[in-house]
């Protein structure tokens, strides 16, 4: 049964980068919670999957192959939700990608590709949906995704990271901005999540990377993607009504900023 505040039953949302990992967990739970989800990725053959899963489980999907590199892509996404709806009344900026190169070894294609996805793919996403929330008088909820990469540097993860701070500015900048129109716009900052992101060439690494990234952790583990869907769930119900422009940090404590 679904709380009071969380209860998004006759809502319409839209989560991109929902084939896999944190968007497919976070389309998942906001269907859970009564919304209607449009799962948008890339990736058709993912999509249409989650939107299986999220129809099996008795929720409402709508799956849609989109590139978020692709703007005009992007607005007829959220136009079709908002269309189909009456109104588009969240948003998840949810599809990353990652890429690792050193400072001096990182060339402007990579740093290009990042950017156009981590940060500027988040940008059109947005945009998109204040557009829309605004034009029908929607109050609304925008959720972006950034990383505990925001809150420490680490080697090979100038292009990731660089692109994730941004969002985080992207985010407080446009809570600023369309809260005038009763639109919300808040960040979660996960730490190391078990999705195909974090996978590692093979099962030994991948328990070894674990194992070490569990240590840096107060709780001793790593998270799992259905618990950074559960903090955007939150920011995308009535529970968060006085909350925006704020960065939730699930990260197991990794990172304890002020």
């Amino acid at each position: 049964m679904t709380l009071p505040a969380y209860d998004l039953t006759g809502r319409t949302a839209l989560v991109t980068g929902a084939a896999g990992g944190i968007g497919r967990a976070t389309a998942q739970l906001l269907a859970r919670a009564g919304a209607a989800v449009h799962c948008v990725d890339r990736d058709a053959e993912g999509v249409e999957e989650t939107a299986a899963l999220v129809t099996a489980d008795g929720g409402t999907a709508h799956p849609r192959t989109t590139d978020v590199t692709d703007p005009a892509a992007v607005r007829d996404a959220v136009e079709a939700a908002a269309r189909t709806g009456g109104a588009l009344h969240i948003a998840a900026a949810v599809a990353g990608i990652m890429h690792r190169s050193t400072v001096l070894e990182t060339e402007e294609a990579d740093l290009d590709r990042v950017l156009d996805v981590n940060f500027k793919g988040v940008l059109r996403t947005c945009q998109a949906a204040a557009r829309s929330m605004i034009g029908t008088g929607t109050r609304g909820s925008i959720v972006t995704m950034a990383s505990g990469a925001v809150d420490a540097a680490a080697p090979g993860l100038l292009c990731y990271s660089a692109a994730k701070a941004a969002v985080v500015q992207l985010t407080r900048t446009l809570a600023t901005e369309a809260g005038a129109h009763g639109i919300r716009v808040n960040c979660v900052a996960p730490g190391w999540i078990r999705t195909p992101m974090t996978e590692r060439n093979s099962a030994d690494e991948q328990r070894q990377t674990e194992a070490a990234m569990a240590r840096t952790s107060p709780l001793g583990r790593v998270g799992e993607p259905e618990e950074i869907a559960q903090a955007v769930l939150h920011f995308a119900t009535d529970a968060s009504a006085f909350t925006t422009g704020q960065i939730l940090r699930p990260n197991g404590g990794v990172a304890m900023p002020w």
